[in-house]
């Protein structure tokens, strides 16, 4: 929605300094500081002098568009001239004629937050210049809007006053400038004193990084070589022994089997503590790889059941695990994931001798996160103890753990796994009333930054159009990623303005699909940023958003705007269109039978056509009036007009309307006919069919008239 505030027209020479004086003040009533309202005044200045000098006159108009804050400041400056013949080299700075025409439009590009200008030979220029209103002003209402605009054309033109004002801002910009030069030169004679004392202490620092690097390294080869040293004497001592405890020699008496099954407990215990030390070592080393794959709660907690029941030592501790709600599948590293759940429900089951161990999974849709909780009624953990049991080699001194002999690096290493994965473990325990761990991860795991990029770019298939999207809701980007699944676009999902603007500079995309409200920031300037951007400006941009406001993001440059929820075949229209330059041939169906309607998309929906519906004769007429369409099957029996009226008012609204194939089961006569003469065929619905259709779009295609007999 855009509202006219007011205008001025460029008959003389005067009126150039007038329409700099109305920027300036329509800026400062819409809450710009001052430093904008001089850069509006200047653009506006620049162009109405071009417009003035080179075409004699023009008019310079000011509007405001949007439906929701900010909205966005618009100045239009058209004249009636012979245009710009050479506009795309001036637009690159490749020429400037005498009378610096070039730098000015360069000059007000850069002051403003788009700017857009079209000229043809003969046909005259027209110039939009446009600026995002500050973030914190509210929105301006139309009767706002009329008060400000009758304000100001109530004050007096002041030519003299306005230059006065120009000359002051002149010197106070050289006065800024002498400043800036002054503090510069200081600013440059302190980093020269403070440099050498600054490469000193990183020489100094780099030094003690690589001491502390070489320690680092020398510890973890050494529990990596010892790890691996002591497992092959104990998987030996793990395969002797059970060749004796098998009898495979011979069977031993009851005291050998006794003292050899104490050597085989020993070497497991030996034999986990190893893998916990080895298991460290990587992941101290950041040799530990993150594996993503798709997999659901319930498979997990099934596979977890199978696994540790067989821990359960009669009936006096009962391991529950309870029904998992409705929450989406996960994309991490499952076994990471069971690593930590299985090291909490196997210390749960040593430490209560009666009652139960529970395992939850809860999901927060907010955050994207999936929480799973382990808790039971064992002997609990002092809060003093909460901080302990998470270091190396700890544990915590009570009845039961001379009995249950552990490693202490279960859950130190359970909490670096958790960070891997971008989650964090919690503790709510009492001593003898239980504990309850929880693991709370992101339902979709996200690599660091620069392995982010890296995992993101290795996917990528080379034959797909590669598309990136903002949105800082998951589910709706999982809906994109559906819909695109098949098709020859990829999509790379971001959930911040700087993420979604660092992959598309990273990957160069083919198309960027943005929602508007992005957590509490606006992405109006990502869209204007993008389109001033030589690397991304000829990037196509489609606005999808629950702020319906496609006036303004059509001013700031979006090339599609749609409302959520997004339909699939406008989505892979709009890129196919914008994209790769083709147009889908666009279907609408007029009929208030939905199973016909339903018949029709199937038989004719593929990937160059696209099948849109009206179930009523004024639906019909109202999409035709705002959309585009290559035909239209109308029923003649439609519940509140006919469908011969439809075919009239579509003769009578449009010099030119879409080819009408009239779908009818009626029977009709030459009278009938007649009133259908307008229509480019007459099908019965008894003969409709996929070859059929096709045929009769075949036939329009190459300008035949196709017909039938009812």
């Amino acid at each position: 929605m855009s509202t006219r505030i007011l205008s001025v027209g460029l008959q003389r020479e005067s009126d150039v300094v007038l329409a700099r004086q109305r920027a300036r003040q329509v800026a400062a009533q819409l809450g710009f500081t001052a430093l904008e309202q001089t850069q509006i005044a200047t653009a506006v200045s620049e162009i109405a002098r071009n417009a003035y000098e080179y075409t004699g006159g023009g008019l310079v108009e000011y509007t405001l568009t949007g439906k929701t804050a900010p909205q966005v400041l618009e100045i239009r400056v058209s004249d009636k001239g012979k245009g710009i013949a050479n506009l795309a080299s001036i637009l690159a700075g490749e020429h400037t004629s005498q009378t610096g025409m070039g730098l000015g439009i360069m000059g007000a590009q850069r002051l403003m937050d788009q700017f857009h200008i079209r000229s043809k030979p003969g046909l005259g220029t027209v110039v939009e210049l446009l600026k995002i209103l500050p973030r914190k002003k509210e929105l301006i209402r139309t009767q706002a809007l009329g008060k400000i605009g009758e304000e100001l054309l109530r004050q007096q033109p002041d030519t003299a006053g306005e230059l006065r004002q120009q000359n002051s801002e002149l010197l106070l910009s050289l006065q800024d400038s002498r400043r800036q030069r002054e503090e510069l030169a200081h600013l440059n004679q302190e980093l020269q004193d403070t440099n050498r004392g600054v490469v000193a202490l990183y020489a100094e620092l780099d030094e003690r990084a690589e001491h502390l690097r070489r320690a680092d390294e020398l510890k973890t080869r050494f529990l990596s070589n010892m790890s691996h040293e002591f497992r092959t004497p104990l998987n030996s001592i793990l395969a002797l022994t059970r060749f004796l405890l098998d009898g495979t020699d011979g069977k031993l008496g009851e005291e050998q089997i006794k003292q050899v099954g104490f050597i085989r407990k020993s070497a497991e215990n030996l034999s986990e503590l190893v893998n916990d030390l080895l298991d460290l070592a990587k992941v101290e080393a950041g040799k530990t790889v993150v594996r993503p794959s798709e997999f659901s709660v319930q498979s997990l907690f099934g596979a977890l059941r199978g696994m540790l029941r067989p821990l359960l030592a009669g009936d006096a501790v009962a391991l529950i695990f309870e029904e998992v709600p409705e929450i989406p599948a996960l994309a991490t590293d499952e076994g990471k994931v069971s690593q930590i759940l299985r090291n909490f429900i196997s210390n749960a089951l040593k430490f209560t001798e009666q009652g139960e161990v529970r395992v939850t999974a809860t999901y927060s849709a907010q955050l994207d996160r999936v929480t799973f909780s382990v808790s039971d009624t064992g002997i609990g953990i002092a809060p003093p103890d909460h901080e302990a049991i998470f270091q190396e080699f700890t544990q915590v001194e009570n009845p039961l753990q001379h009995k249950y002999k552990g490693t202490g690096l279960g859950l130190p290493l359970s909490k670096r796994l958790a960070e891997l994965l971008g989650g964090q473990i919690q503790l709510e325990s009492e001593l003898g009333l239980g504990s309850k761990f929880s693991l709370t991860v992101p339902r979709v795991y996200q690599a660091p930054l620069g392995q982010q990029d890296a995992v993101i770019a290795a996917r990528l298939e080379p034959n797909r159009l590669t598309v990136v999207a903002l949105d800082d809701n998951a589910a709706d980007l999982a809906v994109l990623q559906t819909m695109l699944r098949g098709t020859s676009y990829q999509l790379v999902a971001t959930r911040s303005i700087a993420e979604a603007r660092r992959a598309a500079m990273q990957h160069r995309p083919r198309a960027l699909i943005l929602d508007v409200l992005v957590g509490d920031d606006f992405s109006w300037d990502l869209l204007a940023e993008t389109k001033k951007t030589p690397e991304l400006a000829d990037v196509p941009i489609l606005v999808i958003s629950a702020l319906e406001d496609a006036a303004k993001a059509t001013a700031l440059g979006a090339d599609a705007f749609s409302a959520k929820p997004v339909e699939r075949g406008w989505l892979l229209e709009s890129l196919d269109r914008l994209v790769k330059g083709e147009e889908r041939t666009r279907v609408l169906v007029i009929d208030d039978d939905e199973v016909f309607r339903y018949v029709v998309r199937q038989e004719l929906t593929t990937d160059n056509i696209r099948v849109l519906e009206a179930a009523t004769g004024s639906h019909g007429l109202e999409r035709v009036g705002q959309e585009r369409f290559d035909l239209v099957l109308l029923d003649l029996d439609l519940p509140d007009i006919s469908g011969y009226e439809v075919l009239a008012q579509l003769g009578r609204g449009a010099a030119q309307f879409p080819p009408v194939v009239v779908v009818s089961g009626m029977l009709l006569g030459p009278q009938e006919r007649q009133r259908l003469a307008k229509a480019a065929a007459i099908v019965p619905k008894s003969e409709i069919s996929h070859g059929r259709l096709r045929t009769v779009m075949t036939d329009l295609a190459g300008g035949r008239r196709p017909g039938a007999a009812l």
